[in-house]
């Protein structure tokens, strides 16, 4: 017994009508037989009431009208063939859309009914007067629903390259070849966003024989990167082909393009610009396309490297780094190199490195980005990781400790006159700010705000909701602690401790005075006596 492979022509037909995802597939299959055809202008009218729809091109026109109803037969010349390989499945799209079919090109036209059409009734081929002879091909398709049909015209023709009309006006087609600016590549050919001004982008629509396979970006804003794909050598998936076959494999080959001509266009702009103009221009995109090595043989360094420390460093889980700010002008090989400047490396502030950013503060040292630049840069050796260095920090002249009851952090309370903050070798001492290390907060005598809280805590909860209230409370009470054990004037602290217990809501002491003694040592005790 022998077994083959078989077609059930009747299974075959019937199913066909499920193939395709998308209605609107019948406009681009036939949109894409007059691109063959070699039109130059195709007019689409589309009337929603009566549900008709008339294609209309000046193409080559059609010699055998078989080819309409021969299904997997591209019908096409070799030429053709070869270079875009047709499946030969686009008109019977028409056959499943419409209920009524009408065809007409040179001198020869059909009219027929699609259900009879798929039951294989044979359909007379008439002849045209020679006086009517029709150039190229017009269609008429009946029973035909496409809803907000112009809205998907202009997304389906937006990168297609023959001019198309919609009910009488011109589509825009901006990302047609004819529209942009293109360089060939093995690939087709690019257009990449920004090469004149440096405004880069990495979205990317990418078409195939006139439509988009692929498209990274959500939004058709600002520079996009538009490829137009070489039919020889990609293949859209059928029935709809709205995606390349291998779609993931594909993607990484078209980045490596991408990412080739740009390397092209940078080292054509850095043979032709002042460095420091090619530096500010075109730096994002040496970052962003992996050509930073473009940078290691010059002198002049990006701004967006260097970050100044331009306020009181603190956590803050949503990622907000308000206490640094780019500097506006980037400093110089020589100053780097002499030492004049120190470019420090810091991971962002957290409760184990406060002390480092403080210290980095008061010397004056720039946060640099290090990984923004090539590995083999020369600024990279010339930057000094404070992660790696030990740190110890010390209260100067203390003056008191506590331990802050607050609402969300209790820390221990060092009050002093200054803090010194000791980096490997180097020491600062600051008097103005508080430093939080090791679970204390060091409060110097310049401090009196209590927002060093801020160092000791985000106060953000396990669901990332920043806990504005607790933060409010917990830096008042610190500023209250501070005046309180700073206070000289005894009365005067002990009146601000008494307004913490606010005594007058119970009525039991009203009217009364009394006696208090305080004790001696490290943890005094009291007694209370009732006066009269």
């Amino acid at each position: 017994m022998q077994i083959q492979v078989q077609i059930n022509e009747e299974g075959a037909l019937r199913n066909q009508r499920y193939a395709f995802t998308d209605r609107f597939t019948l406009l681009s299959e036939l949109l894409q037989n007059a691109r063959r055809a070699g039109a130059t202008q195709i007019e689409v009218r589309y009337d929603a009431a009566s549900q008709i729809l008339h294609v209309t091109d000046d193409g080559c026109g059609i010699d055998d009208f078989q080819k309409l109803l021969s299904f997997n037969e591209s019908g096409w010349d070799a030429s053709t063939c070869a270079q875009e390989r047709p499946f030969g499945v686009g008109f019977s799209k028409c056959l499943y859309a419409a209920s009524r079919c009408m065809v007409a090109s040179g001198r020869q036209w059909v009219d027929f009914d699609t259900r009879a059409a798929l039951a294989k009734t044979p359909i007379e081929v008439m002849q045209i007067a020679e006086v009517d002879v029709i150039a190229g091909t017009r269609i008429e398709l009946h029973g035909v629903n496409l809803p907000d049909l112009g809205t998907r015209m202009e997304t389906l023709c937006r990168g297609f390259p023959v001019p198309v009309l919609f009910n009488g006006q011109a589509l825009e087609r901006r990302f047609a070849e004819a529209h942009l600016a293109t360089t060939p590549s093995p690939m087709g050919t690019v257009h990449l966003a920004g090469t004149h001004d440096g405004q880069h982008s990495h979205h990317t629509m990418v078409f195939l024989q006139g439509f988009c396979v692929l498209n990274t970006s959500y939004h058709l804003l600002g520079g996009i990167n538009v490829v137009h794909l070489d039919s020889r050598q990609f293949v859209a998936r059928l029935p709809d082909r709205d995606k390349l076959i291998d779609e993931d494999v594909q993607y990484k080959r078209i980045e490596a393009e991408l990412k080739d001509g740009w390397r092209k266009i940078l080292e054509v702009a850095k043979t032709e610009l002042p460095v420091g103009l090619f530096v500010e221009r075109y730096y994002p995109a040496m970052r962003d396309w992996g050509h930073l090595d473009l940078l290691n043989d010059l002198d002049v360094l990006p701004c967006e490297l260097f970050d100044a420390i331009v306020d009181y460093p603190i956590l803050d889980n949503a990622g907000n780094r308000d206490y640094v700010q780019p500097v506006s002008t980037a400093p110089t090989r020589e100053a780097i190199e002499s030492g004049a400047v120190t470019l420090v490396d810091l991971d962002w502030l957290g409760d184990d490195n406060a002390a480092r950013w403080m210290f980095a503060r008061a010397k004056g040292y720039l946060v640099f980005g290090w990984n923004g630049l090539h590995d083999k840069h020369w600024a990279q050796r010339h930057v000094r990781n404070l992660d790696w260095d030990t740190v110890e920090v010390q209260a100067l002249g203390e003056q008191a400790r506590s331990v802050l009851d607050g609402r969300w952090i209790w820390p221990t309370v060092i009050l002093c006159e200054a803090v010194r903050v000791k980096v490997g070798d180097e020491t600062v001492e600051i008097t103005d700010d508080g430093v939080f290390h090791g679970g204390t907060l060091y409060i110097p005598a310049g401090e009196t705000s209590g927002e060093p809280v801020r160092q000791a805590s985000s106060f953000t909860d396990e669901h990332d909701q920043f806990m504005e209230n607790d933060l409010d409370a917990d830096r008042n009470a610190l500023a209250d602690l501070i005046c309180r054990l700073r206070s000289v004037d005894p009365v005067q602290m002990l009146d601000s401790l008494m307004q913490t217990l606010k005594l007058g809501k119970y009525p039991l002491l009203h009217g009364k005075t009394f006696q208090l003694n305080v004790g001696w040592g490290s943890a005094p005790g009291h007694s209370i006596e009732r006066v009269g």
